[in-house]
C-alpha cells in the first residue's frame, strides 16, 4: 500500500513539472501575440485557440522536460546523496568500491524502501518545486529577451512605446528577477540533500550491509 500510494505521489509530481512550466511558456507566447499585434492562426478562434493551448503546452513542458537543464544546475549535483554511498562503498570490508551509476541506483534503492514516508515526501516536494522554479526562470528569462528584441521592433517602427506592451515585458522580468533574488529552491534542494545524507549518516549499517549485499550479488549474477 505504501509503495502503490509513492507512485500515485511520483506521477503526481512528475505531471506537475511536466504541466506548470509547459502552460507558463505557452501562455507567455499568447501573451507576446496578443500584445505585439502579432497574428497566429492556431489563436486566432476560440474553438482552436483552446486545444492548441492546451496541446502547445504539453508540448512544451514535455519538452522542458526532457532537457532536464534544472539537474545540470549546480545546486542539484552538489552534495548528492548518492555521492555518500559512493564514498562509503570504499570503507565497507573485502567489497568493490562502487561507481557513480551503482551508487545511485543503491540510493533510490534506499530511498524507496527504507527512508521515513515524510522524509520521503518531501524529497517529492521540494524535488518538484525546483524543478519548476528553474523552468520559470529560464523561461522568463528568455522571454524577457524576446520582449525587449519585440520592443525594440515596436519603437523603430511606431516611433513610441506602447504601454499595453511595456507591462507584460516588464512583469516577465520582474518574475524572474525575483525568482533570481529569492531563490530558496537551490537552498531548499541543498537542504534536502542534507537531511538525507545526515539520516543515511545514522544508518550506516543498514546502508553497509546494502553495499555488502549488492556487491554479492554482482559477483553472483
Amino acid at each position: 500500500m505504501k509503495e502503490s500510494s509513492s507512485g500515485v505521489r511520483f506521477g503526481t509530481y512528475e505531471i506537475l513539472r511536466i504541466l506548470v512550466p509547459g502552460f507558463y511558456f505557452i501562455f507567455l507566447s499568447y501573451l507576446y501575440l496578443a500584445v505585439f499585434s502579432l497574428s497566429f492562426y492556431p489563436f486566432d478562434t476560440w474553438e482552436i485557440g483552446i486545444p492548441t493551448f492546451l496541446i502547445g503546452g504539453l508540448l512544451a513542458g514535455l519538452t522542458l522536460y526532457a532537457k532536464e537543464s534544472p539537474k545540470k544546475r549546480k545546486a542539484f549535483q552538489t552534495n548528492q546523496p548518492s555521492q555518500y554511498i559512493l564514498e562509503r562503498s570504499r570503507r565497507v570490508k573485502d567489497a568493490p568500491a562502487m561507481n557513480e551509476d551503482e551508487a545511485r541506483q543503491l540510493y533510490f534503492y534506499v530511498l524507496n524502501h527504507y527512508m521515513p514516508t515524510a522524509a520521503h515526501e518531501k524529497i517529492f516536494v521540494f524535488g518538484t518545486i525546483y524543478h519548476i522554479m528553474i523552468s520559470i526562470r529560464r523561461t522568463s528569462f528568455s522571454f524577457g529577451i524576446v520582449g525587449l528584441v519585440l520592443l525594440a521592433v515596436d519603437f523603430v517602427v511606431k516611433s513610441h512605446f506602447i504601454l499595453q506592451s511595456v507591462i507584460p515585458v516588464l512583469l516577465v522580468w520582474v518574475i524572474y528577477v525575483v525568482n533570481v533574488r529569492y531563490n530558496k529552491a537551490d537552498r531548499k534542494m541543498q537542504e534536502n540533500y542534507l537531511d538525507q545524507i545526515f539520516w543515511l549518516s545514522m544508518n550506516t549499517q543498514l546502508v553497509d550491509g546494502l553495499i555488502a549485499q549488492r556487491m554479492h550479488l554482482d559477483r553472483t549474477s
